[in-house]
């Protein structure tokens, strides 16, 4: 081990030595478009007609019938069929948080809407999860017969049994972080739809005070979840964080005082941490707690709240390595707390260092370590060469997000991508069969997870692709949620406002005049429409995404479809390119049955392609 990990540091240092030479330039703006795509392979419930990840099909759709609820939709949380509560509250968050701080450049990238839509999706689900003031559905299905299969989860045959919290059976970390995820939300849709702001913030109101009035821990309660989502920290760090979020929704000085007087009490001014996920929050408070206190919003706590953002600016220090309690850190420079899904701690660290960043920018101060003063661009270089290291630039020059870069892990723990698509091949796959064909396989899974973020490197930068390496090569929802947000400020820059007022979302609208929409004049009896869905520019050029419907106006089946693209410079989704240049239907749809409709989609710099019907056969 000794030898490995020197060989290994020195790689590190002629790393440092000619970074030019080795690290690579990376597109910011791809990188967040695909990590938002990810949470619609994690959709559990019936798809809507915009979903992009076309190997999906709908899933979960009697969850919680045998409860007397409807528990269906949510996300899946990482690569198997159940729906925990506590990690998916905790991605609609940092989903929120993120969009938060960073909606503008969101906006500027093209993808606000799609995050918007992707918490929208989290707190549905929630909503429905919450059916009582004092009841909350913390699991749907149980990770022990889950994993004894391997199944896609549209064909899932396990257990749809939901375990819920209420005031004989409590857990506060639970209705805490869901309080938490509501309130955030709340801001996020506050101008878009407040009407639904409202409600999220009555179900944050409401969750508060249970978690707070009836204190326990929730796997103590659900204990099904303690194999698989233990809350070793406790319930004390979630009543904190969800106190600093409705304060931040609200402004209501009780949530404020709430934090003044329990801080110390619930761990919030004595614990330094040099971890931040969806089990232990107090890097979190404790940095939001500093933003308040940095924009003079104390009133009267200012004592307590120092001590807060003295341990928010210890976790700093610590990732930073200029502390006297610093985290580990691989030879490559990744930062390293545990073999087992490790890139979760990254992301969320980096969310950190990088609005903590932003606060002291629009502070004009520094940060001062133990070990010397760090200006706000040096933290945010630091959070950039996580997100970096994550992207490719790292001893194995392997990307941890799949589809991005050439060189990604292509044997993903996920059933579902695992498993060739229910709309390619719908014979079913049965429980222990799944195992058998699909598990054992040693090849590149038929569905491409575009956008996860999986487990990642040991403590050596080292990685196997295997789908059997669970630990390294199964994703998660809480790996991507956090990295939005950074994702976001590394593509658009810093914004030029002051990162410690209220940052007012902006209105979703395009980055450039767009095309007009246009029909095609109908090929015999298919009709064609093509609609500009979105813009953006990049590098100088405008790029427009245009969305190209195919209905069927007979009252027959049409197969064998030749369809003419032309005047096309750029990519194109949704069809299946034939030898001759022109393209057919997708591979999962033969035919086009009567009075239905296939649509593809495809990218360029200029007006819509002239898109017209060769040739297609009757039956």
């Amino acid at each position: 081990m000794e030898r490995l990990y020197s060989i290994a540091t020195t790689l590190f240092l002629l790393i440092g030595i000619v970074p030019l030479a080795l690290a690579g330039v990376h597109d910011y703006r791809q990188a967040l478009t695909k990590s938002i795509l990810f949470f619609e392979a994690q959709r559990s419930g019936y798809l809507p007609g915009n979903q992009r990840v076309k190997w999906r099909g709908h899933s979960g759709l009697k969850d919680g019938k045998v409860n007397g609820v409807d528990l269906v939709g949510g996300y899946y949380d990482a690569g198997d069929n159940v729906k925990f509560g506590l990690p998916m509250a905790f991605t609609v968050t940092m989903m929120s948080w993120s969009i938060i701080e960073y909606g503008k450049q969101m906006a500027t990238s093209g993808e606000l809407g799609h995050a918007m839509a992707a918490v929208k999706w989290g707190t549905d689900y929630l909503i429905k999860a919450h059916p009582q003031p004092n009841v909350l559905y913390g699991e749907v299905g149980d990770g022990n017969t889950d994993h004894y299969c391997w199944q896609r989860p549209e064909d899932m045959t396990t257990s749809r049994n939901a375990y819920r919290i209420d005031q004989n059976h409590p857990g506060s970390d639970l209705a805490g972080e869901t309080a938490a995820a509501m309130a955030a939300a709340s801001i996020v849709f506050r101008r878009y739809n407040p009407a639904y702001s409202k409600v999220l913030l009555t179900h944050a109101y409401q969750l508060f005070d249970f978690a707070d009035k009836y204190r326990g821990k929730y796997d103590s309660s659900i204990t099904v979840a303690q194999k698989y989502y233990r809350s070793v920290s406790g319930y004390a760090d979630e009543l904190l964080w969800a106190a600093a979020w409705l304060y931040k929704a609200t402004g209501n000085r009780y949530y404020l005082n709430y934090l003044g007087r329990n801080g110390d009490a619930l761990g919030g001014t004595g614990w330094s941490m040099n971890e931040f996920g969806w089990d232990v929050k107090y890097a979190g408070v404790q940095t939001l707690v500093a933003k308040f206190l940095m924009g003079r919003k104390a009133r009267g706590n200012g004592a307590v709240f120092g001590k807060y953002q003295e341990k928010a600016e210890n976790f700093m220090c610590a990732c930073l390595g200029k502390s006297s309690r610093n985290v580990q850190k691989t030879p490559g420079g990744l930062i390293f707390r545990q073999r087992w899904n490790n890139l979760q701690f990254v992301t969320s660290a980096s969310f950190l260092l990088t609005v903590y960043s932003d606060y002291l920018t629009s502070a004009q101060r520094n940060l001062r370590c133990s070990s010397g003063t760090v200006t706000p661009s040096q933290l945010l270089a630091f959070a950039k060469s996580q997100v970096d290291y994550i992207l490719g630039d790292n001893p194995r020059a392997t990307s941890y997000m799949v589809g991005y870069g050439n060189n990604y892990p292509r044997q993903v723990h996920h059933r579902g991508s695992s498993i060739v698509s229910i709309k390619v091949n719908p014979s079913f796959v049965s429980c222990r069969g799944g195992y058998a064909t699909w598990y054992s396989r040693k090849a590149s899974d038929p569905n491409l997870l575009t956008g996860a973020i999986v487990g990642g490197p040991d403590a050596y930068d080292n990685f196997a692709d295997q789908r059997d390496n669970f630990q390294q090569t199964e994703p998660a929802t809480y790996n991507n949620a956090p990295l939005l947000g950074v994702l976001a400020r590394l593509h658009a820059g810093h914004g030029g406002y002051n990162q410690l007022l209220s940052v007012e979302i902006p209105l979703i609208k395009p980055t450039a005049a767009q095309p007009k929409a246009e029909v095609t004049p109908s090929s015999g009896l298919i009709a064609i429409t093509q609609k500009t869905t979105s813009s953006w520019v990049a590098k100088g050029k405008t790029y427009y995404r245009y969305s190209v419907t195919l209905t069927n106006k007979s009252n027959k089946i049409i197969k064998k479809v030749n369809i003419s693209v032309k005047k096309l410079y750029g990519p194109l989704w949704g069809l299946t390119k034939t030898a001759r240049g022109s393209y057919g239907l997708p591979t999962w749809s033969s035919s086009l049955p009567a009075g239905k409709s296939i649509e593809f989609v495809y990218i360029h710099t200029a007006s819509p392609a002239k898109v017209s019907i060769s040739s297609y056969t009757l039956t």
